[in-house]
């Protein structure tokens, strides 16, 4: 059976049908991914093991990256964060003044600003290894910023405890900066990591998938779809734009942060905290969150594969016209 070759034809194969598998079997079926309890390897490898794996994805790919062009991770990093944290925030601010908190079409500026401002780190670092390079994965360092609560606090002008320590920072990078002194102090490390920076993909797509739940979807409606789609197209292409202009070899990475992350579900509830007066819309934008990531988690590796394949035959038209001229 060409099972592999079947799941890599398909958009974001590698990370998409582990992390719907994933997904299927924790709504349908929990108890086959929890066998014997919390303290088994069945738990850790298909429900809670996902953070580990993706650390040591992380390091693989640091490994890959030649320190020679160590700035440019860091500068596709910056470009993508603060374009998810620009959209996210003038579409929420825009509602709310227009709209109130209440919002339009049954989505509030803080599930806006919460789905938009966050994205899914795991699904960028599996989509740009799959169709960018080092560089393109290096960037996740940058938009781990992103993951939590903090940039909708700053975003809503909720900062009384938005404070974020520093050395949380420090831990989410770590592993791709040991990786890439590794992997530059020795080729023979950089070669023996190789593997990793792709095998790794649906060994943490799985477990990923398995906290997410498809009875989300129901209970958030048409609202949490369209709060996923409008996040895919406007900061999936808003990136792949900038990356263009930038001239990045690989412009359709850039469209991997067209996401929102699972842990974005709790951002209302920690918000809420910070402005009581949000306490009322806490309910419908967790559910619409959590849709997102689900609708995100599904058509972002689709947009990735259609601006790859775009990219592929510009590049085309771009070499045979050089060709006619030489």
């Amino acid at each position: 059976m060409k099972i592999l070759q079947t799941v890599k034809k398909l958009p974001g194969g590698l990370m998409v049908i582990p992390l719907l598998l994933g997904a299927a079997l924790n709504t349908w079926a929990p108890g086959l991914i929890t066998i014997g309890g919390d303290g088994t390897f069945t738990t850790y490898l298909w429900k809670s093991g996902a953070m580990p794996i993706l650390a040591v994805f992380l390091f693989c790919n640091g490994a890959q990256i030649n320190v020679k062009s160590a700035g440019i991770p860091l500068a596709k990093g910056v470009i993508l964060t603060v374009i998810k944290f620009l959209i996210g925030a003038a579409i929420g601010l825009l509602v709310n003044n227009i709209w109130g908190p209440a919002g339009v079409l049954g989505i509030t500026p803080l599930a806006f600003i919460g789905a938009i401002t966050n994205s899914n780190g795991g699904l960028y670092a599996a989509l740009s290894g799959e169709f960018g390079d080092a560089t393109d994965v290096g960037a996740v360092s940058i938009l781990s910023i992103n993951d939590g609560p903090f940039l909708t606090m700053v975003a809503m002008g909720a900062t009384g405890i938005a404070e974020i320590d520093a050395w949380i920072l420090v831990g989410c990078i770590a592993p791709i900066l040991v990786g890439l002194i590794l992997g530059n102090l020795d080729e023979d490390i950089r070669k023996f990591c190789e593997p990793g920076a792709t095998m790794l993909i649906p060994f943490f797509a799985f477990p990923l998938g398995a906290g997410l739940n498809f009875g989300q979807l129901i209970s958030a409606g048409l609202s949490g779809i369209l709060l996923g789609v409008l996040c895919c197209i406007l900061t999936g292409g808003a990136g792949y734009l900038c990356m263009r202009l930038i001239r990045s070899k690989h412009a359709e990475c850039g469209a991997a942060i067209g996401t929102t992350a699972g842990n974005a579900a709790g951002t209302p509830a920690a918000v809420a905290n910070a402005d009581t007066t949000l306490a009322p819309y806490v309910t419908a934008a967790t559910a619409q969150m959590a849709a997102s990531c689900i609708v995100t988690a599904i058509l972002c590796p689709i947009f990735v594969n259609l601006m790859h394949r775009y990219e592929e035959k510009r590049r085309a038209k771009v070499a045979a016209k050089q060709a006619a001229k030489g």
